[in-house]
Order: structure tokens, then sequence, then C-alpha cells
């Protein structure tokens, strides 16, 4: 990618915030779930990083883990398979110990410009990455969290401004923010806390990958800030939800749009 996204590699300084706990992190090959685990691991976190095939960027990943003193355990593999989603977990426990956080970050897109251009398969294949193995990884956490767990999803501006030409990831979107807020009411006797992040425009490799240069080039220019955010500037957010600074903190929903506002 040109420029190249920063995931705060160089940037990140952490404080113990997350010492001693173990997070699972979908998509954390790259982008967002990249910024979330290098910060994760200087916080103190162990990761289990969970990943489609992209086997060079994952290894990237781990290494800024263990350049953090981290333990961490790749799991590629894809979570439409329901199977999956349940291994996901139980391997991350059984190397881990446990599992503390829980990061729902994985995602897929793709961009049509009219709806008869959508498959049943593209609808399908976008709804079971962005929230039906959201529902089924989130269902195995809970299972063996402890009081204190955390659950965060990565949700979108989409949720509340959808973009005509992401019909179905939009709408997930939509989804995932409503999951969000009913699952931290059901699993909040259980100590368990569950909210989301709603990132806008976030330089990462979706966008290239799914939308037509000249959308590239103009990418984040519209919000008030005047340009794209970078993985790294929502690593803060994820941090702050996963640990018991945000004791009091659920079914929230945390902005990070460059000044565009939620309705």
């Amino acid at each position: 990618m040109d420029p190249p996204p920063d995931h705060g590699e160089k940037s990140y300084r952490g404080s113990g915030r997350l010492a001693g706990k173990v997070a699972l992190v979908t998509g954390g090959d790259s982008g967002i779930g990249r910024a979330v685990c290098i910060a994760f691991a200087r916080e103190g976190a162990d990761l289990a990083i969970a990943y489609y095939d992209e086997h060079e960027d994952a290894q990237e990943t781990a290494r800024w883990v263990e350049d953090a003193g981290r333990r961490v355990l790749l799991l590629p593999g894809d979570i439409r398979d329901r199977r999956w989603c349940r291994e996901l977990v139980s391997k991350a426990v059984e190397e881990l110990g446990k599992l503390d956080v829980l990061v729902n970050n994985a995602a897929y897109q793709m961009t049509y410009e009219s709806i008869g251009a959508i498959s049943d398969e593209e609808w399908d294949r976008t709804f079971d990455t962005n929230i039906g193995a959201m529902f089924r990884i989130s269902r195995e956490a809970i299972a063996v969290m402890r009081p204190g767990g955390a659950i965060i999803n990565t949700a979108s501006i989409n949720a509340d401004k959808p973009n005509p030409t992401l019909l179905a990831y939009a709408a997930t979107k939509g989804a995932i923010q409503n999951f969000t807020g009913g699952l931290a009411q059901l699993v909040a006797q259980r100590g368990i806390r569950v909210n989301c992040v709603a990132p806008g425009p976030i330089w990462t490799p979706l966008i290239p990958s799914t939308m037509r240069a000249e959308t590239v080039r103009e990418f984040g220019k519209a919000t008030p800030m005047g340009r794209p955010g970078q993985p790294a500037e929502l690593a803060g957010a994820y941090v702050l939800l996963a640990s018991q600074e945000a004791s009091y903190i659920s079914g929230a929903t945390v902005a990070v749009t460059g000044g565009t506002p939620l309705i």
C-alpha cells in the first residue's frame, strides 16, 4: 500500500493496562486487527490471532507481539466454517490458558453499483463472515470467560450512514451494532462487557483491494478532518474497552470517525 498504513509499530507505548490477559483477535493479520494486536501486546496481553490465509501478514503481526515479550498463537482458517469458530476458542484456551478478551474484527466487503450485481452467494458470504461468525465465536467465548471478560466488535460508520455501494457490508455493520447492544444486556449479570468500535474511513488493505482507483484517491477526504484515519488511531479505543478502566461501559458504540457524528 502507498503510503504504508501506520499500525503503531513505532508510536504505541504501553503501560500495563492489560497485564496478564489473554485476547483472541479475528482478522489480526493486518489493518485494524494488527494495530490492536500490537497495542494489546505492549499493554501486557498474550494474543491468539485468527486470520484467513494471509500467512506473511500474520507472521509480521506475530513478530511485533513477540518483540513486546508476549506469547502469540496463529490460527489460520475460514471463520465461515462453524466448526472452526468453535475450535478457535478452544485452541486459544488450550494453548494460552484462558480467554479474557475477544475482538471480533474480521470482515469482508466488496463494492457493487447495483443490487442486481450482488449474487446470493456474495450476500451470504458477507453475512457469514461479518455477523454469523461473530455470533458463533462470541457464544463459544462467553462459555469460557470469567467475570471481567470483554468482547469488542468492530462495527462501522456504515451502521449509521450506509454507503449504497457497500450494501451487504453496511447491512452487516448495522446488525453488529444491534447484536452488541443486545448481547451486552444478555451477559451483564455474568460480569462480561460487550461493546463495539465504529471506525470511519481507515487506511487498511480492504480499501485498495475492494474499491475503484478514483474512490481510493478520494478516500477519507470528506471527513471533517479531511483525511482517512490510520489503524493505529483506533488502538486506544480497543485498549480502553478491553481494560478495567471501562468496567461500567457496556452496550456502547465508540465512534472513531475523523469528526463525522453518528446519527
